[in-house]
């Protein structure tokens, strides 16, 4: 069996922080704890990119991170700290924003069809009149050619507009004037076309509606080799122990891909960055148990841990106070989640994935003409359709209940296009079609920036049910639920990665801990929210709660990460402002608010902060033990070892400082137990001793048992055994406080000598008192001591 890791901590690796300099943190990972590095993408990408998805040539390590001399030192680095690597790579898409950077395109924009790369890239050559589509221009092109801001650069050999250029097709100067600008244009393998009719008029597969990132054809043999080359270089040569999947579902057959990609890499170690929906589904969607993968990135552990330190209780205030300040912004009636997410995923697909759609009704006229002999109804019902499937892809055959309930759904909503949604869903059944696959392909775009980009920033009651792989209509989980979670994932899964937080949250963990407080205060969270809207609003009411609660659970944070944060939060969602047309004046409204925080608010906002940040902070703690000490491989995202409390990207991707956490370590191995404060210091020190523990007695985490707990608060307590370690969470901090803390209750393990990890302290088995256990920190890891 191939190596895999017990744990793996993420590093975003840029030109601002190298594989040198993540060479230069080795030590300290192993020091911490880690059992693997986990790097973000490192082919070479466009100029300035942080984040690395979107690679421009696939053949060599991006010089601006290091190139590969600095991969070789890395995992020198590596392996003299004892730590194996995880890569992630990006087989879906590539970048395209400069096409200069990327020679597959240019390849293509300079010869077309006859292009070696030609069939590498997702592009329907006859819609475009064999040509593709470039939507640059700021206008329609005789606007833009009238006005001279397009020029034939003879001597570069290209065309400019602005900072573009793009190729000039070899000898189509042959016979006329360069100043003709449209007769250049005319023979040219690209069109450019206004930016504003990409939506519609677009004939290349994007990612999601991202138009500088186009789709690859990795299903075909050669391009498959062409993109991996590199990689499986790194594999062969032992340079990276495992990969991590970029968006499989934006593949033609994901299964198949993985299959290719497993007999490659003789079967290294693959993660999948796969989203699962539970509440849509009659039964929690599972991974494809065919697919040749250790599991996912682990937003589905993530859900279940944020909601089973959610007070359910509290969903009744938080509905209340969401509904007043619903009918307050003039919404009688809001929509409940399954009608909302139809109906933001309804948006998306009449407008920024037009052109997915049109294609699918161009592929259906070649298939099935009767079918799409009426467009107009065609295109009415694929968006219908597409808008009711209740997760983001099937993997037909297999999923055929998903289409059914889309079908259903369908037939319910709009009894008008029932009988072309029965024919169109037979046609998408034929698995193995075209249109069956692009279909597949689709779903995903559009529940990915129907929900995640869109609905999550209009379901605003609790931010923390608003996170990557979460359903915002389930509020909370018992722990007997937490419990089967555990445990399935024990049984199926148990080299799953599991997060807290990843470069693709919306809020980073600590965030998340800090505003699950509120479910515990609903009444005094609404008492508050008032007095903030007094100060400053946007007239906005679930907008309001949206950025007050980014506000209260970031802070202290700078002016600038929440400008920044408000901007992108109120244009995803796209009701009073967005990124096509903003609204100038609800975002002078919106920013206002921001200042307003750190003005005329800044009492209340700390006031508030103060009252909530101790119970966040225990909650931060029982969840980061839940995570690393629960079945599945648990990451750390790089620098929450201390307090997370970044928001959405980029701000995600801030520079840690690595100095500091490596200096707070040593104090901590030199047998400072310190305060649970705003340093951060504590979670350090539970994150180091679980993470230890997880990697130096791997071999005894062999299965998960539910552990007893007993009393009168044992309600607020998660517990269980792993085997080499029994955990011990406090949950509901504030419901605790209120019924006067811990009294009698305990939790129920085995006789004998017993030792804490996170304090030292030796602990008496049998029935062992929670107000002894818990008395330092809300969370324990107990490990048996040997006679």
């Amino acid at each position: 069996m191939a190596r895999h890791p017990v744990s793996t901590y993420r590093l975003q690796i840029r030109a601002a922080f190298d594989l040198d300099a993540a060479a230069e943190v080795t030590g300290y990972l192993r020091d911490l704890g880690v059992d693997w590095a986990y790097l973000s993408p490192l082919l070479k990408a466009t100029t300035g990119s942080d984040h690395g998805y979107d690679v421009v040539d696939p053949s060599q390590v991006d010089p601006a991170r290091g190139g590969a001399a600095g991969l070789a030192r890395f995992r020198s680095a590596a392996r003299a700290a004892g730590l194996g690597v995880l890569v992630d790579i990006v087989p879906n898409h590539m970048g395209i924003s400069r096409p200069a950077e990327n020679p597959w395109w240019w390849d293509v924009l300079r010869h077309g069809r006859s292009s070696v790369y030609a069939d590498a890239f997702d592009i329907d050559w006859e819609f475009g009149g064999g040509r593709v589509r470039v939507p640059i221009l700021g206008a329609e092109p005789d606007e833009v050619i009238a006005a001279g801001e397009i020029v034939v650069d003879v001597d570069a050999d290209v065309v400019r507009y602005h900072e573009h250029a793009l190729p000039l097709a070899p000898g189509s100067l042959a016979g006329i004037d360069p100043a003709d600008v449209r007769a250049v244009l005319s023979r040219q393998h690209w069109e450019v076309m206004f930016w504003r009719r990409e939506a519609a008029e677009l004939n290349y597969r994007r990612f999601f509606a991202v138009t500088t990132l186009a789709g690859v054809r990795v299903e075909v043999p050669h391009v498959f080799d062409a993109a991996h080359g590199e990689v499986l270089r790194w594999v062969r040569e032992g340079l990276v122990d495992g990969l991590r999947i970029d968006h499989p579902d934006g593949l033609a057959d994901p299964g198949a891909y993985l299959d290719r990609l497993a007999e490659a890499t003789d079967g290294r170690y693959v993660l999948v960055e796969k989203i699962l929906e539970h509440a849509a589904t009659a039964h929690p969607e599972a991974l494809p148990g065919w697919w040749r993968t250790a599991g996912t990135t682990g937003y589905d552990a993530m859900a279940e841990i944020d909601r089973v330190l959610i007070d359910p209780a509290g969903e009744a205030g938080l509905d209340r106070l969401d509904a007043a300040l619903r009918r307050e912004t003039g919404v009688a009636d809001a929509p409940g989640y399954a009608d909302l997410v139809h109906e933001t995923k309804r948006m998306i697909a009449d407008t920024i994935q037009q052109s997915e759609i049109a294609r699918l009704v161009r592929v259906l006229a070649a298939e099935a003409p009767d079918l799409a002999a009426d467009p107009a109804t065609l295109t009415d019902t694929l968006a219908e359709l597409l808008a009711n499937y209740p997760v983001y892809r099937s993997y037909l055959p297999a999923g055929a209940e998903h289409l059914a309930h889309a079908l259903a759904e369908t037939e319910r909503r709009r009894p008008d296009l029932a009988a072309t949604a029965r024919e169109v869903a037979r046609c998408v059944a034929e698995a193995g079609t075209e249109f069956s696959r692009r279909f597949m392909q689709t779903t995903g775009p559009v529940m990915a920036k129907g929900v995640e980009d869109t609905a999550f920033y209009r379901a605003t009651r609790l931010g923390t049910l608003t996170e990557v792989g979460g359903d915002p209509s389930v509020f909370a989980l018992p722990v007997d639920g937490l419990h089967t979670a555990f445990s399935r994932r024990q049984s199926q899964w148990p080299l799953a990665m599991t997060s807290l937080s990843t470069h693709d949250t919306k809020r980073g963990e600590d965030v998340r801990a800090r505003l699950s407080v509120l479910a515990e205060i609903p009444d005094r969270w609404a008492e508050v929210l008032e007095g903030l809207r007094a100060v400053a609003s946007t007239g906005h009411g679930p907008f309001d709660a949206l950025l007050w609660q980014a506000i209260v659970g970031s802070w202290p944070a700078t002016p600038e990460r929440l400008h920044a944060y408000a901007e992108k939060a109120a244009r995803e969602a796209a009701e009073r402002t967005g990124w096509w047309d903003p609204d100038a004046a609800f975002e002078a409204r919106m920013h206002a608010v921001v200042d307003a925080a750190f003005g005329a608010a800044r009492p209340l906002v700390e006031q508030f902060v103060a009252e909530i940040a101790q119970p966040g902070w225990s909650n931060a703690l029982a969840a980061k033990v839940l995570q690393l000490t629960g079945p599945g491989v648990p990451d750390v995202y790089q620098g929450s070892e201390l307090w997370e409390t970044s928001l959405v990207d980029p701000d995600n991707r801030r520079a840690v400082d690595f100095a500091a956490r490596r200096e707070l370590l040593g104090r901590l191995d030199d047998g400072w137990l310190p305060p649970v404060d705003a340093d951060g210091a504590a979670k350090l020190l539970v994150v180091s001793r679980a993470l230890r523990l997880r990697r130096d007695r791997a071999a005894e985490f062999t299965h998960y048992r539910p552990v007893e707990a007993v009393g009168e608060a044992a309600a607020h307590v998660v517990a269980f055994d792993r085997g080499a370690a029994i955990t011990v969470a406090t949950r509901l901090p504030v419901g605790l406080a209120r019924c006067g803390g811990w009294g009698d209750t305990a939790v129920l393990v085995a006789e004998g000598a017993w030792r804490d990890e996170v304090t030292g302290r030796s602990v008496e088995g049998g029935i062992v008192p929670l107000r002894t256990l818990l008395a330092t920190y809300p969370v324990a890891v107990l490990t048996p001591v040997e006679p």
